[in-house]
């Protein structure tokens, strides 16, 4: 199983695809590794040899920051837009959408799950319990 930056690399997928599964990297920053490393995009992780994947990592660590690096300087971005107090900040501080998207219908993701009535029931169940 490769290794690159810390992650277990896919075994069964292409690299081009494999390579998406480290924090950081999408298909396009794939792809255009693949081409700075000079490595064939349709080898499988499992039959690349010892020089494509050290090459390969040697040009993910000098020219991008993934996985640990990344996920800092994301999460220190936030807390500094928390600190100034902008907008965005206090989105992210009330754990609702911080990006123009609506909140009225949708936003379960980030709002979370759907709070019952007072009571327990919605006025729907309570009718139909009634009924019975």
């Amino acid at each position: 199983m490769a290794r690159i930056s810390g992650i277990n690399i896919p075994n069964d997928k292409t690299i081009e695809y494999a390579l998406t599964s480290i924090y950081g990297i999408g298909l396009t920053r794939s792809r255009k590794i693949l081409k700075q490393a000079r490595a064939d995009l349709k080898t499988r992780t499992s039959d690349i040899n010892e020089q494509d994947l050290s090459r390969i990592s040697r040009v993910i660590d000098n020219s991008y920051k993934v996985e640990g690096e990344l996920r800092m300087q994301v999460r220190d971005n936030i807390r500094r837009l928390k600190a100034i107090g902008t907008y965005r900040g206090s989105r992210h501080k009330k754990k609702l959408p911080c990006r123009g998207q609506k909140t009225r219908c949708n936003a379960r993701t980030t709002k979370g799950r759907k709070r019952m009535a007072v009571g327990g029931l919605s006025s729907k169940k309570k009718a139909a319990k009634a009924k019975t």
